[in-house]
């Protein structure tokens, strides 16, 4: 016979969250050095960061990803998209974003924590060819960004992930299955649709998806928006609207961030001139990649440069 199963009462499931935050908290502070993005080697889908100040804003690039914030909160601008969120909700990106962030809450007494997980697209289309998530909405065009509610079921799961960095003979057979309880319980959540999305070959989501690869891959090369359409079989009308819903910019200007930003690192990391770099990343003109720079991060090259250096927090921490 039957029996029917009650839920546990809502402040079992406060208890249960909390007590996964905690664990997090000890875990996130500590695996993540000061003021830098930490991936695990052991788990490479896997990134802590850890602030004992506010900081930004700081421009970066979020991979298709779910990013948690377990102390905190932050502040995400994807174009004039603002996304503000602490740990009562996740922020979910399905393609790769270029976006500004801002840390809001930290202190020495109570640093900003969070962890990302990279997500992937293989493995949310065979759970959808598997059966076990339903199928996308019909297409729309919307944001490949948005926050979401945190729930207990999810907390859980990454504090299981985490802790498995304590049992690292474990993680070959049992991390991919937290990783895809984590990625299911996403796909079921309010926010799902978006990463369905991506996961249904022929989309236009996917679509974009191949285009924004192209893009990283060949950001240097001079940029013909009709070809790229033609490769990723959309009218170059189509193509348009749906890049610019989803990434909140166009084609061009996706093209224009990944320079500037690849000039920026170049000049932090590997000491280079700002002509050198501008050439480096595509540019013809240096006068025209010093004016674009400076409207992309405030400041000349040289001047913007410096002031990173003196940064607690370097330029490429976003989770």
């Amino acid at each position: 016979m039957l029996q029917r199963v009650t839920p546990p009462p809502p402040d079992a499931d406060d208890d249960r969250a909390d007590a996964a935050r905690q664990a997090l908290a000890r875990a996130i502070q500590r695996w993540a050095p000061e003021g830098l993005l930490h991936r695990l080697p052991a788990l490479p889908a896997l990134a802590m960061f850890r602030s004992s100040s506010t900081a930004g804003p700081v421009c970066g690039l979020y991979e298709p990803g779910v990013a948690l914030i377990v102390q905190g909160s932050k502040r995400v601008l994807l174009g004039s998209d603002s996304f503000v969120y602490g740990r009562d909700h996740f922020l979910i990106a399905s393609l790769n974003l270029p976006a500004v962030a801002q840390i809001l809450e930290a202190s020495a007494e109570r640093p900003y924590l969070s962890v990302m997980l990279r997500l992937d697209a293989h493995e949310i289309a065979q759970l959808m060819m598997d059966g076990q998530v339903p199928p996308p909405r019909p297409q729309s065009a919307e944001r490949a960004m948005a926050t979401g509610r945190v729930t207990a079921p999810l907390l859980s799961a990454f504090q299981r992930l985490v802790e498995l960095l304590d049992e690292p003979a474990s993680i070959p057979a049992l991390a991919p299955l937290v990783q895809r309880e984590i990625l299911y319980r996403l796909l079921m959540s309010e926010q799902g649709d978006r990463l369905r999305q991506i996961g249904a070959a022929g989309s236009q989501s996917h679509q974009i998806g191949r285009a924004i690869d192209w893009l990283k891959a060949n950001f240097t090369e001079p940029l013909r928006v009709d070809a790229l359409a033609e490769r990723v079989r959309m009218s170059p009308s189509t193509f348009h609207h749906h890049f610019r819903a989803l990434t909140a910019m166009s084609p061009l200007q996706y093209q224009k961030w990944l320079r500037l930003t690849e000039a920026r690192r170049l000049m932090l990391a590997d000491h280079l001139d700002a002509s050198t770099a501008a050439y480096r990343v595509g540019y013809e003109s240096p006068s025209q990649f010093s004016r674009e720079y400076s409207r992309q991060f405030g400041a000349p090259p040289m001047r913007d440069i410096a002031g990173l250096r003196g940064q607690a927090v370097p330029s490429d921490s976003v989770a």
